[in-house]
This record gives C-alpha cells, structure tokens and sequence, in this order.
C-alpha cells in the first residue's frame, strides 16, 4: 500500500481550521461540560477562561494544540463565549498578549484528560496509537477523512502541547500500516470461513475466472450482466442466472463477524476488475475477493430478477389488461347507450299511463300500455326486452364491474408468465413475513399448476387457496362459462396469484435474501447475542464509547441549551420576532409565524420571468397581467387590462419584465 494516500486538500486542512466546523462539530467538540468547566474555572480572567475553552475543543475537534490558539473561526469563540457567560468574546484577543500563558494552560489540559505526546510512543511495536486506530480500521471508517480524522480516531495519544504533534507524514504511515493490517486480518478471515464451509469452494469459485471453451467471456464476466430487455424468456434467463450463483450456497460462509462495509469494499473492487487481474492475485486475497464479489453479486442477481418481474406485471400485464378493459368498456358504450336511451323513453310513457290510471281510478290494460309506448315511444315490446337484455349484458349486476373486466383481460396474459412460473416457484431466495406466507406458499404451487393438463384433468376448489381469490377475480377464477361445473380457472389462479406476490413484494410480506432492494427490513434489527457480537465494534466506529447515559445526558444538555437559547433571541427580538411560540388547549407547545414574518416571506417585488426567457405565447404574467398578443406579423406583449395598473412597466421586446408588487397568488413563469 503505498505511504502516501492523503490529498494535498486534506493535508492541508491538517492542524488549521480550513473550514468552517458545522453546527453539529461545534456542539459536539466545543460544548464545555462539568469536566470542562472545572477545568476553564482554574483561571479567573474572561479573556483566560475563553482561551482554555478554545484550546480544549481544538484539541478534540483537530488532535492537537495549535501555534496560535486564536486561530479559530469566530463562530467557534462567539459560541464558547456564549456557553461560559462571557459577554464580550473579543476579551479573546487579549489572550496571546503573553505566550507563555498559551502554552501553560496547554501543559494543564494534558495533564487534566490525560493526554500524551505522540512522540513519546514507540511506533515500531503495537503502541497505544496503533490499538486506538485498529478498530476504525477494521470496521471501514478509517483515515478516509482525512488527518483530522485520523486523529480524532487516536484521541488524546497524538495529543501535544504547542502544535508539536506528529507530523502529517508520520501520522499517515501509521494510519497506512494499521488499514493494511486490518486488509490482511479481512482476507485471511473471509478465506478461511470460506474454507470451514467447504474446503473445495474456494476452487469452485476460482473457476468463475476461467474462460469456457467455444465462449469469449469468463464465467464471472456472464454473471455479471444484468438483464436488457423485458420480457418473459429475459425474466427466465435472469431467474438462471440466480440459479448459478446460488449453486455455490454462499450462505454457509459465515461472515457475520466482518464488518458489512469492509465487505462491501471488497466486492466493489472485484466487480470493477477483470478476471485476469482477479486470478493474478495472492492468497488468500483472491479466495476472500471472489466470495464478496459473489456475495455481492448473488444479492444483485436476485434484485434484477424481482425488478424485472415488477416491471412485467407493470408494462406487460397490468397497464395492457387496463387498456384493453378500458377500450373493451368504450366500444360497448354506444350499444349501451342506445340500449339506455330506449328504455328511458318507454320507460317514462310507462310512468306516465301508469300514473293516469291511477288518477282515473280504472282497471289495468296492458295491452293498451303497450300500445301507448308504440305510439308515443316508437318501440315496441320485442325491442324493449332486447334492450334490456343488452343492459343486463353490458352491466353487471355486482359492484366493481371495471375492476372484473380488468382481471378478465389479465387472465389473457397468461402466455406472458408462464415461461418462468417454474422457476420463480422454485426459488430458494424468496421468503415471506407472516402477512405473505399464504402468497409464497401458493408461489410454490405454480409449476405444479402450470404443469398440469386441465383439459384432462380440471382443476378444483379444493385445490387451490380460495382466501387468495378476491372479489374482483372470482368470477373470471370460479365462472368461466368455457369450463366444467364447479371447475377453476388454471390461467385466471396463475395470474390472480402473480397480482398477489407482486402487491406482497411491495410491502415487503415477501422478501427476498439475500438482497438489496426486495429485503426484509425487519432483518435489519439486531437484538440478543447478534447485536452484543458486534455492539463494541459499532459504537466505537461512530464514537460512541461513553455509557449511555453520559451520552444521553450530554444530548440533554445540548438540546437545553438550544432551547434557552432561542428563548432568549425571541425575548431579545421581541415584537420584531417572526415567530411566536403559543401554547393551546391540548397543553402541546408550537411555533407559528407573525404577520410580519409571513408579509416578509412573500417577495414584494418580483421578476415575473427571468430575463434570458422569452415569454411563451398566450402566457400571463400574474402580477400584472401581460399576455403575449397575436399582433401584425409576429406575437408582441398586449397588456390585457383596459389600463395599466399602477407601477407596472411595459414588457420590453419578448421578455417579461414586471416590477408591480406582487399580488396574493404566487406568481410563475411559463
């Protein structure tokens, strides 16, 4: 590995504040604590205590005392002054009159945290520096970031007084030494797993590097490509291609004690390089590269298949079957139109001879009701049945009539599935939560089915998971006219099944693993004996070693005093604060803006539309109403108001160009 890896960026920001520290660094390294504040209250001066502060969290955020302590950004000492009371923070300048004071209180913070020169350490064996940097390093959050990075990581070891601490070029020898110890302890870790699971594996897996006779490409190289076209035969040959890797049974290499990101790294590179360069590699490196990157490529197997079959439901099922339903229903409309506008006209003759004999109190004759309707509806009775039967035809007498016809075109797009049921129903990578075990278990019923020769033998009732089946598809699962009494639906089942996996992926009852994008979320969550394998390891990566309660208290008091601290701005502003803070009924506190802030936010002048845009035709301007106008041989800008509203300037040529103030509705550009 060689020394150097450190741009000359981060070598630079490296001992000097390049960059102004966020909000969450200020909080985080510059917060005075009780600790702190003991400490910072050995000297009495504000101008003494305000430099103590700053050199305590310099040395944390950046691992070592500056030359010129007062070399920080002046949000850093204003925040510091805030924290201790000081009411002027320019009382700071008065702290590098006499050198030496600096470079005491340096040697008292040493002594006081415990720090200790990084020269003093032995870099030839397994100093403090080294045991401080190695869990960072193996867990993948390294020096990655820099010096400054690497420092913080080795805390109060590379801590020295006067900016002697080491300096960068040592440091990053000794941050380059730890990761490729950590690189070593990976590959020989991941090999011998893999080893344990099965001694002829890591031969196996060296054979994906090997190119087939007949063939141009190595076996990994196949593998690695994803599918490029939709369609069932695609959807095949990447449901194969997770086949081929899941033959390995990768899952018997237990890695779980490797950190996921340093595997993730691994795999990275391996998907980057080319089979030769891979099979040029030493052990055990080689055997712990090809297991990540098949890992790796196993999981993205997996999510190109299911993204594919999502997509198919989507494009090739779903949106046709809702197409064709669509146009299915639009062609009928005329009959049924007709049909309607017949039975609305007998119908109402009908209404009205019925209420006539009523009111002359007389004995019903249907055949002059009949009559009545020839004559004054011009149709006759044989035409009103028909046209009822039309209605009954075209509308059905349950609800959700759209929905059945639209699974009554799905049942059409039974050729499209049926190239990869089997191999979508024997799938090993699928799994199911609770609310999708009846899904999966029927997923795993479809080759069964799609081998079966209904015509010989009908499927039944019985057979099947009716709870699967829901409204909308029972008449096209359970009613085919085509079929014997009492008989399913092989194809309308299939697809009413597939509609169901695909909703029970989209919530995750069915899952896939390994994978990236179709896993269970809930397996995620660690808990027990897992989460204690590795909680030292985690909370050490994100610095956060302190008990629990030293850091939930620490929160406490930063999220105090943000608190007060807006408290006091808005008592500070007083009516010309924007926000209010008001308490109603339900006792929860909130926040709202004054009319003053809301009368501030909405701009009160206004650039309509830039001036580089030209004005879209029959576009108006909300402010003031400007629309560009046909006029004599071009479009030009017509204000459509009988008069120009008051400080509203002509649109120069055409271009927008409205200062009006503007108006309750916002404005936009066209």
């Amino acid at each position: 590995m060689p020394a150097e890896f450190l741009s000359d960026e981060q070598r630079a920001a490296y001992g000097s504040f390049e960059e102004l520290p966020s909000l969450s660094d200020v909080e985080k390294f510059f917060f005075p604590d009780a600790f702190d504040r003991n400490v910072i209250a050995r000297s009495r001066q504000d101008a003494h205590r305000l430099g103590v502060a700053i050199q305590i969290g310099t040395v944390r955020y950046k691992g070592l005392f500056l030359a010129d302590p007062l070399a920080v950004p002046l949000p850093v000492v204003d925040y510091l002054a805030e924290q201790l009371g000081i009411a002027d923070p320019s009382q700071a300048k008065r702290y590098g009159v006499r050198p030496q004071t600096a470079y005491d209180h340096a040697w008292m913070i040493r002594d006081a945290y415990g720090y200790h020169v990084f020269e003093d350490r032995d870099l030839e064996g397994p100093g403090p520096g080294e045991g401080v940097l190695d869990v960072p390093a193996w867990s993948g959050v390294d020096a990655r970031g820099g010096p400054n990075g690497a420092v913080r990581s080795v805390g109060g070891v590379v801590a020295a007084p006067s900016g002697a601490a080491a300096g960068v070029t040592v440091l990053e020898r000794l941050v380059g030494s730890v990761r490729e110890q950590a690189d070593e302890r990976l590959y020989a870790t991941v090999a011998r797993q893999a080893s344990r699971a099965d001694a002829g594996l890591p031969r196996a897996l060296l054979g994906l590097l090997e190119v087939p006779e007949g063939s141009r490409f190595s076996e990994l190289e196949r593998l690695r490509q994803a599918p490029k076209r939709q369609s069932g035969a695609e959807l095949v040959r990447a449901l194969n291609r997770v086949d081929d890797i899941a033959r390995f049974e990768l899952g018997r290499v237990e890695v779980s004690k490797v950190p996921v990101r340093r595997m993730k790294t691994l795999a990275r590179y391996g998907a980057g390089s080319k089979a030769p360069l891979l099979a040029r590699l030493l052990e055990p490196r080689r055997t712990a590269t090809l297991v990540a990157v098949t890992r790796s490529l196993e999981a993205e197997a997996i999510d190109d298949a299911l993204d594919l079959f999502a997509l198919l439901m989507a494009t090739r099922l779903i949106s046709p079957a809702r197409r064709k339903a669509s146009g299915d229903r639009l062609a009928m409309l005329p009959k049924l139109e007709k049909a309607s506008r017949l039975l609305s006209k007998a119908g109402r003759v009908l209404v009205e001879q019925l209420d006539l004999v009523a009111e002359a109190n007389a004995d019903l004759d249907p055949a002059a009701l009949w009559a009545a309707v020839t004559d004054q509806a011009g149709t006759t009775k044989e035409q009103v049945l028909a046209a009822l039967d039309s209605v009954e035809e075209l509308v059905p007498d349950d609800d959700g009539a759209a929905e059945a016809a639209l699974r009554a075109a799905l049942v059409d797009k039974y050729n499209t599935v049926r190239p990869f049921l089997k191999l979508l129903g024997e799938s090993q990578a699928l799994g199911a939560a609770a609310g999708g075990r009846k899904v999966l278990a029927a997923v795993r019923r479809l080759p069964d089915l799609a081998r079966r020769q209904v015509s010989r033998k009908p499927l039944l009732p019985k057979e099947i998971d009716a709870s699967l089946v829901t409204p909308a598809w029972k008449r096209s699962v359970f009613a085919n006219a085509a079929l014997p009494q009492g008989a399913v639906d092989r194809d309308a089942y299939v697809v009413c099944v597939l509609k169901a996996l695909h909703r029970a992926l989209a919530v995750r009852d069915v899952f896939a693993t390994p994978s990236l994008r179709w896993a269970d979320p809930r397996a995620h969550l660690l808990d027990g004996h897992a989460w204690e394998a590795i909680s030292e390891d985690v909370l050490a990566s994100l610095s956060l070693t302190d008990p629990v309660e030293a850091h939930l208290d620490g929160k406490l008091l930063a999220l105090d005093a943000a608190w007060k601290q807006m408290a006091a701005r808005l008592e500070e502003a007083g009516e010309d604060a924007r926000v209010r803070v008001f308490t109603p009924s339900d006792g929860r506190p909130g926040c709202r803006w004054t009319s003053s802030a809301r009368s501030a936010r909405a701009r009160p002048w206004c650039g309509c539309v830039a001036l580089a845009r030209r004005c879209c035709r029959g576009s108006i301007c909300p402010s003031c109403s400007w629309r560009s106008m046909p006029g004599p041989g071009s479009w030009t800008p017509t204000c459509i108001w009988p008069t120009s509203p008051p400080g509203c300037t002509t649109c120069p040529g055409r271009w927008w160009r409205c200062w009006s103030p503007r108006p309750a509705t916002s404005a936009s550009s066209r």
